[in-house]
């Protein structure tokens, strides 16, 4: 590769509640649509959840093994990418396109009813393949196999943090010279293992999340995939900046209470980038819509940023994606930036007036030329993502 790469963004695949594709997704999200419905399994308590609609076509014969709910979320996110793939293979080579992608849960909704058959009667359901199914890289190598990619590829589960630092490790890759193009992003679906350890945790909403609301009564769970691929250099409007990363470990499932670990993470990014803080014009919180997150993550972007810069959570829509939140919401952030549009904090209003940041209550049409999105995650994961327009 010649000269520093630039990172740029030159493809992506969004699917969620909100839509089966980038441009559904990013219409519903500026209109602040909050797609919320009860989970698609029984439980013994009362919670929303962000379901992805009409999941009914199977993956083709051959991947069969692969199956879940999990993979026919991504591989709808993909689809519309595999041209530009087979073209980018075609002149680049398999072995220099690397894939990385983050989960948190794994294929545990098929997991979920294996086992339940198994404990019932002591057998393995029919087709079900641990390994193909289950296993956090079962989605990557599904793709690699899909794509016939044949460069560096790997999984990242660090909780809510895992397809951002999806970005960071493509970012590495291409400028270690392993890699000229990296599809990352990330997966996870919806499955009765998660909705109840957050219950557990005494934060889901019976009725939807609102961050940054007065109004809050928790988060809600959703499901979604999201991919970007990202190329050392080429034609494309919107180029990944930096990434920052930090690990507080104050806790294992509460952020610091000075929001400390995620200043340090902004911080991080902007030196990297070698911005000023008055250079960002967007931030695309974390914003899980908890009373402690919004709290820490207010005084985090206060801190490095200022109060002023515009500020929305797009979780209110989506549900908090999980392991596909972070590429989610850089996605959602370069789209920011192409179409000219700041998204609303769906269900904000109103704003806590104890939170001294410029949550947006409505979309903005506004010029940006730089993007953050914060992804902070279980055991005190961190991560800032830089998106800036290429000039």
């Amino acid at each position: 590769m010649q000269g520093k790469a630039q990172h740029v963004i030159t493809a992506m695949g969004l699917c969620n509640a909100l839509g089966d594709s980038t441009d559904e997704v990013w219409r519903a999200a500026c209109r602040g649509d909050r797609p919320v419905s009860a989970p698609p399994f029984e439980l013994p308590f009362q919670t929303v959840s962000g379901a992805v609609r009409d999941l009914f076509t199977p993956l083709p014969a051959a991947y069969h093994a692969y199956d879940t709910r999990l993979t026919r979320i991504a591989l709808r996110a993909l689809e519309p990418m595999l041209p530009q793939l087979a073209r980018l293979r075609a002149r680049m080579g398999a072995e220099r396109i690397g894939v990385v992608l983050g989960t948190s849960t794994g294929g545990l909704d098929a997991t979920e009813p294996a086992y339940r058959q198994f404990r019932s009667s002591g057998t393995r359901a029919p087709g079900f393949s641990l390994r193909r199914a289950h296993a956090f890289d079962a989605l990557t190598q599904l793709v690699v196999e899909l794509c016939d990619l044949r460069g560096p590829r790997y999984a990242i589960s660090t909780a809510c943090t895992s397809s951002a630092k999806a970005i960071a490790s493509a970012m590495r890759l291409i400028d270690a010279g392993y890699c000229d193009a990296v599809l990352v992003g990330g997966a996870d679906s919806l499955c009765e293992t998660t909705l109840r350890g957050f219950q557990t945790l005494g934060v889901l909403s019976e009725t939807g999340s609102r961050p940054f609301s007065s109004a809050r009564t928790g988060i809600h769970i959703g499901e979604g995939a999201a991919f970007l691929l990202i190329q050392g250099n080429g034609e494309a409007p919107v180029r990944v900046l930096s990434v920052g990363e930090t690990s507080d470990a104050h806790s294992m499932s509460a952020p610091h209470p000075e929001g400390l670990g995620a200043a340090r993470a902004i911080r991080a990014a902007l030196s990297q980038a070698q911005l000023g803080a008055d250079e960002v014009g967007y931030v695309n919180a974390h914003g899980t819509g908890t009373e402690q997150n919004d709290t820490t993550e207010s005084m985090a972007i206060n801190a490095t940023l200022g109060s002023s810069v515009p500020v929305s959570s797009t979780k209110g829509a989506t549900g908090h994606l999980l392991g596909a939140a972070g590429a989610t919401e850089v996605a959602l952030s370069s789209l920011t930036i192409m179409h000219g549009m700041l998204p609303i904090n769906a269900g904000a209003d109103p704003v806590d007036p104890a939170l001294d940041i410029h949550v947006l209550t409505r979309s903005v049409e506004q010029r940006v030329q730089v993007a953050l999105s914060n992804s902070f995650a279980f055991g005190g994961s961190n991560t800032a993502v830089l998106v800036g327009g290429v000039k």
